[in-house]
């Protein structure tokens, strides 16, 4: 840890009065609400997308990439738009998909101390930038109609379990759940049926709330029945 990194704990911690911690947190109420009423705003005219999301750290150069950013061009030609976290790695690559694809590429980034930065392949006036990591949530759990989740690290795993959780608690619309790379995936979904249901902290029935691939045609397959058994269009 450096001098200037110290130096920042040292002003995050610094001992605050009771008074300036209410004043304080008033005041994020109204960015908070900016966020929300751009957010909805902007999103509100875009209509659904399906979003992808993996590790911000994934190189142009590994497989992975390559295999994002072929699903994106594959679901913007079924008329589907691509939203992702606006960063690097697999979400420049669901961008880049959508953006030679000819569709709605759409980047909802987040202010972060490393690692994101706004990809170049994001639609100008679909970008949006939030202080809030749960103010994004919002975003994309309201205006997405499916989750292609790649292989990536917490903030991946965060954005899984969030929408397994509201489907499971029936807080949001069931909608598919697809992850791709099976080789990744496996340890944790044999962990899952292993010792989660097992001891009945979940019922076997809420495995059914994901699905797990390996192609880019299977994971865009999923995604384009379910909405054809339900007679309905992207972006409905």
């Amino acid at each position: 840890m450096n001098s200037d990194d110290e130096k920042k704990i040292r002003h995050a911690y610094k001992a605050k009065s009771w008074n300036e911690i209410k004043t304080h947190d008033s005041w994020s109420v109204f960015k908070v609400m900016s966020e929300f009423v751009e957010g909805f705003d902007k999103l509100g005219r875009i209509g659904p997308c399906v979003a992808i999301f993996g590790s911000a750290r994934t190189h142009p150069s590994h497989e992975n990439y390559r295999l994002t950013e072929e699903i994106a061009y594959l679901l913007t030609k079924k008329g589907f738009g691509i939203i992702t976290g606006g960063g690097p790695g697999i979400m420049e690559a669901g961008n880049k998909g959508a953006h030679f694809a000819g569709g709605k590429s759409v980047g909802l980034n987040i202010e972060l101390p490393f690692e994101q930065k706004s990809n170049p392949f994001i639609d100008p006036d679909k970008f949006i930038e939030f202080d809030h990591f749960f103010v994004r949530k919002v975003m994309f759990m309201r205006y997405s109609q499916g989750y292609i989740v790649l292989p990536g690290g917490f903030g991946t795993m965060d954005e899984l379990f969030e929408a397994i959780t509201l489907v499971q608690t029936q807080k949001l619309v069931k909608f598919p759940i697809v992850l791709v790379k099976t080789a990744f995936w496996s340890g944790l979904v044999n962990w899952i049926k292993e010792t989660m249901v097992t001891e009945k902290n979940i019922d076997k029935a809420d495995l059914d709330i994901f699905t797990m691939v390996d192609t880019a045609e299977e994971a865009v397959n999923i995604i384009d029945d379910f909405y054809k058994k339900y007679a309905l269009k992207p972006n409905f």
